[in-house]
């Protein structure tokens, strides 16, 4: 299978690129940056630099690749900003299907986030609605991720993966990164609203057998859907921190996600709780 890797350098494109490749599919991969081209390359896949937001380039680079399959793992991650991760949920997923349509490109699968669901006291599944009521800051999210799904779903077979909130490797929450830093830091509440992880070699993973997966969304999460005040203390021990005390509060959303549905098609999880991943980021 010829498949094509948008955000092929990202946190997920960086496991999901090698293991395509061992499959014997043939995989280009793009990206924005040359750092990015050239380890897509060292992988084993056609690299391309590519600047998602550059229709026509876009449009050029999927007709050159002639892919049967793309894989949009597109984000804005590197600066935290919830209006440059909407951008390139609306402009790059539009960009992205529009060259689909021109060059013939029946499937895409594309990556989603679980906590856009409307508010709630368990964990979600694919049948909660999204919260698209909600007021900014969190309003420009939710745009986003609507604008996605909706794009996508233009296509004949469109896999939309609704990832938790990403660990390992690459990531926020490994040693060094962006929300690392801010737990060390006690910059992060320990409150009662809950979240869903997944490791990113295990969100690759599910990339990968969503090849052959039906079409619609999956919550790609893991078996521990938890509250702030029991994974802060645990991510704060695994960086050698000191554990930040309980507080009150959590927003009505932040209710964690159920992955009933991934596992049904599949997909099983090596690390199925942040409780010990935490201390396997490497």
């Amino acid at each position: 299978m010829r498949i094509f890797v948008a955000g092929g350098s990202g946190a997920i494109g960086r496991q999901l690129v090698p293991m395509l490749v061992a499959d014997g599919h043939e995989v280009w991969g793009a990206s924005r940056t040359t750092e990015g081209v050239a380890r897509l390359r060292a992988q084993g896949a056609q690299g391309l630099l590519l600047d998602v937001f550059d229709r026509a380039a876009v449009a050029d680079a999927v007709s050159e690749a002639g892919p049967d399959v793309i894989m949009h793992q597109l984000t804005s991650l590197s600066g935290g900003s919830p209006a440059d991760n909407a951008r390139i949920r609306t402009e790059g997923t539009r960009a992205l299907v529009d060259a689909a349509r021109r060059a013939g490109v029946r499937r895409i699968i594309a990556q989603s986030i679980s906590w856009a669901y409307e508010s709630g006291t368990t964990p979600a599944d694919e049948r909660t609605p999204l919260d698209t009521g909600a007021p900014e800051p969190r309003a420009t999210t939710i745009g986003g991720i609507t604008a996605l799904e909706e794009a996508v779903a233009e296509l004949e077979e469109h896999v939309v993966l609704r990832y938790g909130t990403f660990y390992g490797p690459g990531t926020w929450y490994a040693p060094g990164g962006m929300m690392a830093d801010k737990v060390a830091q006690a910059g992060v509440p320990a409150h009662d609203g809950v979240s869903s992880f997944v490791h990113v070699q295990d969100a690759a993973r599910a990339a990968q057998l969503a090849l052959r997966w039906p079409g619609g969304a999956v919550n790609v999460v893991d078996d521990d859907p938890a509250p702030a005040r029991e994974w802060v203390p645990a991510l704060a021990k695994a960086l050698g921190a000191p554990a930040p005390q309980a507080a009150p509060g959590g927003a009505g959303w932040e209710r964690g996600a159920r992955n009933a549905r991934a596992r049904e098609l599949g997909w099983e999880p090596v690390h199925t709780s942040w409780r010990t991943g935490f201390f396997q980021q490497d």
